[in-house]
């Protein structure tokens, strides 16, 4: 119990009243504020004792309270995983399923300090299943601890953890061999270790590696160099923790600064905060915004402490500008000889983080810096699979998969490569509906235009301008709204209800996500064919408009609703030839006189006082469709467009296949 001795002695020691303590505290604070921060993530597989090293190391380090070791005592009793010796792991397991199954779930950060330095480490789930958790926890990590247990060796967890350190840029790693105790402190095990990781390191952008033997559970090797492995001629843990340099892995050369809010609290004070992202800023430097492209100079840097001469990551400041320029939240401040790309288009890699698969038509929300736009994913170009780091072709991200992608934003966004730049470099994407983080995303580079997925050459463009073509393939229209353009043609007498079918149908489709438009006869007639009567000659006129209209719709990925009676057959295949019989879907609503004189009695009433002419089945015969796609009745209830639905998706029209 010398740990409780030493703890009760540091407090002990720790001034508490007086002029004298006074000093000595505040002295205390700003020595502590002057302290580097390191921030740390620990990877590794399940039980390889990730939660244990980081226990360790703050008990070791004495940065435990009394109170705190005597319930890690008590704990390591009733739940731990550790036999006789204390189970450290119970410092960072706080789940209830953590403690009951002995494993990490969650992302536990803990922090503790040195004389040297202040830490906040990370303790990453190991399964395959929480890659996203871990994910998580690295998006902000200077350095990461890889955990093997000895007795294992290098495994497919240690290399798909290893890639996604590469991947998400984290320039220092240490390779902790734990559980030597078990291999009796074996220094060939430990080589051939060391061996089997550098061969599959090399493959990946990693520039610092470091190896390190240790036992978690016995303290060896943790704070202080171990007597039972002599051989071992380098660092402690903690030794190597405290000096490590990481400084310079800051972006200092590229000032990006992306505007977060605009400061201002009075009429004399117009300044723009934010937390810079890379870069150096000086007062009196010339800068420019984007995307307007503007020039000012920056006339002062405000802090709560006071104003600064400059100011670098990563500092949350006030900029002030000696010129008035209209500047929002989303845009960016940067040096004019020194600028990011200015794209819609760029490759990145992508990391798949919800539950729900990946929907290729979906436009995501993505959240860059402080910018907010619509995205797209137009190509996957391949799938890592990052346990042989093998690439395959697929049309959707699952859960925690990873791959590259191309994308499209609906706006352009200031970026730099993630590998330049982390700040400007990364993005989360957002589900539209659920508003769910889904995805996040390290950008390799801007896409050229030779290498857009529908790339038109200019000759190509003309070409397609002169002949009346779209440039936008039906192919891409469908992917966008997941949709085939189509034509449901409903027919039927008047009264049969197929008015009621179109606009129940319409308003049923919109909820369900589609791109649709309703046409019917007196919309149609009180503009389009407002000349026209009611004689043959001029119906068919009419119905010859709405089909054109129709067509074009569908060409342009859209589904078309039309209400029309179209009472002769030959009318109804001229309709049919216009729009496109592969488009074409007859609905016919199969009700007869007696009903719809019931369901429309004064319109008929009209008719058979001579106050109406031309009126469908009564003076004008009605050819019953023998060929309709689908037949409807009354006792169908004519309100519910379930089976039209139905129909849709038997047919793959909504959604599109």
């Amino acid at each position: 119990m010398s740990e409780n001795n030493n703890i009760s002695k540091q407090n002990n020691n720790t001034p508490t009243g007086g002029t004298r303590g006074t000093l000595d505290i505040q002295t205390f604070l700003a020595q502590d504020e002057q302290k580097d921060l390191l921030r740390i993530l620990t990877a590794g597989s399940v039980d390889d004792g990730k939660s244990t090293l980081i226990g360790r190391l703050m008990f070791d380090s004495k940065m435990i309270y009394e109170d705190q070791l005597a319930a890690l005592e008590r704990d390591s009793k009733r739940v731990g995983h550790a036999g006789e010796e204390i189970d450290y792991a119970l410092l960072l397991d706080g789940l209830k399923a953590e403690r009951e199954q002995g494993i990490t779930i969650d992302v536990a950060y803990r922090y503790f300090s040195t004389n040297k330095r202040k830490f906040i480490i990370a303790d990453c789930p190991g399964h395959e299943q929480y890659t996203r958790n871990m994910v998580t926890g690295a998006s902000t990590a200077n350095l990461a601890i890889i955990l093997i247990d000895a007795t294992q060796g290098v495994i497919t967890q240690t290399r798909r953890h290893t890639y996604l350190i590469s991947l998400l840029g984290i320039k220092h790693v240490v390779l902790a061999v734990n559980k030597m105790d078990l291999v009796d402190y074996s220094q060939s095990i430990f080589d051939e270790i060391c061996s089997e990781y550098k061969a599959f390191v090399t493959q990946l952008n990693i520039p610092d590696v470091e190896f390190i033997p240790i036992s978690a559970l016995k303290g060896e090797n943790i704070v202080e160099s171990s007597e039972k492995i002599p051989w071992y001629h380098g660092k402690s843990m903690l030794e190597f923790l405290e000096e490590v340099h990481v400084a310079s892995d800051r972006n200092f050369e590229d000032f990006r600064f992306p505007v977060q809010y605009v400061n201002r609290p009075n009429r004399d004070f117009r300044g723009f905060a934010a937390k810079m992202a890379s870069g150096i800023v000086h007062k009196g430097d010339k800068i420019m915004v984007l995307p307007s492209r503007k020039t000012s100079t920056v006339k002062s840097i405000v802090t709560y402490e006071g104003e600064l001469d400059e100011a670098f990551p990563p500092q949350s400041i006030t900029i002030t500008l000696n010129d008035e320029i209209d500047i929002s939240r989303g845009e960016m401040i940067v040096h004019p000889d020194n600028l990011p790309h200015v794209e819609r288009h760029f490759e990145a890699m992508l990391v798949w983080m919800d539950e729900k698969p990946m929907n290729p038509a979906t436009q995501f929300y993505i959240k860059h810096n402080t910018n907010t736009t619509k995205v797209r994913i137009d190509k996957i170009k391949y799938r890592v699979d990052i346990n042989n780091l093998s690439k395959s072709e697929i049309s959707f991200f699952e859960l925690n998969e990873i791959g590259r992608a191309v994308f499209t934003t609906a706006k352009p966004i200031f970026f730099d490569s993630y590998k330049k730049n982390k700040g400007t470099g990364s993005f989360v994407l957002i589900d539209p509906v659920s508003n769910n983080t889904c995805a996040v995303g390290m950008i390799i580079d801007k896409l050229d235009a030779n290498d857009l997925p529908s790339k038109i050459s200019l000759e190509e463009y003309r070409d397609k301008i002169d002949q009346g073509q779209c440039l936008v393939s039906k192919a891409e229209r469908q992917k966008r709204y997941n949709q085939k353009g189509t034509t449901l043609w409903i027919t039927g007498l008047h009264g049969s209800g197929k008015n009621e079918l179109a606009y129940h149908l319409e308003k049923q489709l919109f909820d369900l996500g589609a791109t649709v438009v309703l046409l019917d006869g007196s919309t149609i007639r009180s503009g389009l064919s407002r000349e026209l009567d009611f004689s043959p000659t001029d119906r068919a006129e009419h119905l010859r408009r709405v089909a054109h209209i129709s067509r074009i719709l569908n060409e342009q990925g859209i589904i078309t609703i039309c209400s029309f009676i179209t009472p002769e057959k030959d009318i109804r295949n001229q309709v049919a030839e216009i729009i496109g019989k592969e488009r074409f879907n007859l609905i016919y609503m199969d009700a007869d006189l007696d009903f719809c004189k019931q369901n429309r009695p004064d319109l008929y009433r009209m008719a058979e006082e001579g106050k109406l002419n031309d009126l469908p089945g009564v003076h004008i015969p009605f050819d019953t469709p023998n060929n309709s796609d689908l037949t409807l009745t009354p006792a169908d209830n004519n309100i519910n467009p379930e089976k039209v639905i139905d129909y849709l998706n038997a047919k793959h029209i909504f959604p599109a296949e």
